[in-house]
């Protein structure tokens, strides 16, 4: 029996943290490349410090022509972003920053382990385990502590980028503790809230009068009790974030990208890499499969895990857990799944429609939690094949 009494923390981190800001870069080249051709092969990296940007890894596009014509458009990728997230600080500044970009052809031994080629099928683009969760804690289907850490952070960018907040800047920090009764979230022990601010005069009072309405405003009613511990700015001035502040590199927020710790993680970053890259692909089917067993009220809470290896297609495994909750045999959703969905690489891109420019939206405040969108954005969130999953029992 799993514990129903106790507190639980996630954290989150805004779009201006300077981790999510390679992120988001890594991702806006990786949406350039897919817009010019769907099938392009990426592996970005960035990193970002005091007044420079390095982009670098591997791409594979269909002539080196046309690889060589968009190298020329990398730097205008990330000034772009940058300018989008908000940086214009004397250290730190979309137009005056160094961009340097190391990105090259993939190497061959790496596509011919992924291309499909004579009676081969297309296989995954390395091995990995990939994990994904869903619970009825929130009409999102998310655990309550990281959706709601994110959604804090995006009502503060909201209003600071509206002008409506301009003291605030763009780096920032949430965490959450909740507690839960009989398994269900009813109370915030604790906030914490850091945020960066234009002038060294603010202090925290100033700006915990500033960002307390909004938190109020995003927190469902009654979670916030006279007992919820504040820590807003608690080490005081914060003017000096971003990048100037403290070093960012893509895929370091993995935790803060998925479920807040409260599901297992398989380790691979997904910022950066095209679909063909399971760590990312597979991650996304595992999260969309789970949420379609909740959905289907096969399960209140369900954890599937995925693993695969470099140039095979087909899962190695498929893992369910729905903790306990067995009017349906876990084994019986295992065979479902592998029924009703296609779990190759080139299957999951397909069903998910994930060959398209949809990435550097996912960067920030988390990749699962979010609306399906017309144009494909967070396709992995729908609830679509719930009947078909019940049909298959």
């Amino acid at each position: 029996m799993s514990r129903q009494n106790y507190i639980f923390t996630s954290e989150s981190v805004s779009e201006g943290h300077p981790d999510k800001v390679c992120d988001q870069i890594s991702d806006a080249v990786l949406d350039a490349f897919l817009a010019e051709e769907p099938e392009a092969r990426v592996a970005c990296e960035t990193f970002a410090t005091t007044n420079r940007v390095v982009i670098g890894g591997e791409v594979g596009l269909s002539s080196k022509e046309k690889l060589t014509d968009y190298m020329g458009r990398i730097e205008d990728i990330a000034r772009t972003c940058v300018r989008g997230i908000g940086y214009e600080q004397d250290k730190f500044h979309w137009n005056t920053l160094q961009v340097s970009n190391y990105l090259h052809e993939q190497s061959a031994h790496i596509a011919q382990g992924v291309d499909a080629s004579g009676n081969k099928d297309e296989g995954a683009g390395d091995q990995g385990i990939m994990f994904g969760y869903a619970t009825r804690e929130t009409a999102q289907l998310m655990p309550a502590p990281i959706q709601y850490a994110h959604a804090i952070l995006r009502r503060l960018a909201e209003v600071r980028k509206s002008g409506e907040q301009p003291t605030l800047g763009p780096d920032a920090k949430s965490q959450l503790s909740l507690r839960y009764e009989d398994g269900k979230p009813v109370e915030v022990t604790s906030i914490v809230l850091s945020s960066q601010h234009a002038h060294e005069s603010q202090s925290s009072a100033d700006i915990r009068e500033i960002v307390e309405p909004y938190i109020r405003e995003v927190l469902p009613d009654g979670w916030i009790t006279n007992t919820t511990q504040w820590h807003v700015n608690p080490t005081g001035t914060f003017v000096i974030g971003g990048p100037d502040g403290d070093a960012g590199l893509t895929g370091r927020k993995i935790i803060v990208d998925t479920y807040g710790g409260a599901a297992p993680h398989g380790g691979g970053a997904f910022s950066g890499k095209d679909p063909t890259k399971v760590d990312r692909s597979a991650a996304y089917a595992s999260r969309y499969l789970a949420k379609n067993v909740v959905a289907a009220g096969l399960a209140d809470r369900c954890l599937i895990q995925l693993s695969y290896a470099i140039g095979v297609a087909r899962p190695l495994s498929i893992y369910v857990d729905t903790f306990g909750q067995n009017d349906v045999p876990p084994a019986e959703i295992e065979r479902a799944i592998g029924q009703i969905m296609d779990l190759t690489p080139r299957g999951i891109r397909e069903h998910l429609g994930l060959n398209r420019p949809i990435y550097q939206r996912t960067a920030a405040y988390g990749h699962f939690g979010r609306e399906p969108e017309e144009d494909g954005g967070f396709s992995w969130e729908r609830t679509d094949l719930a009947d078909a999953l019940k049909g298959a029992l």
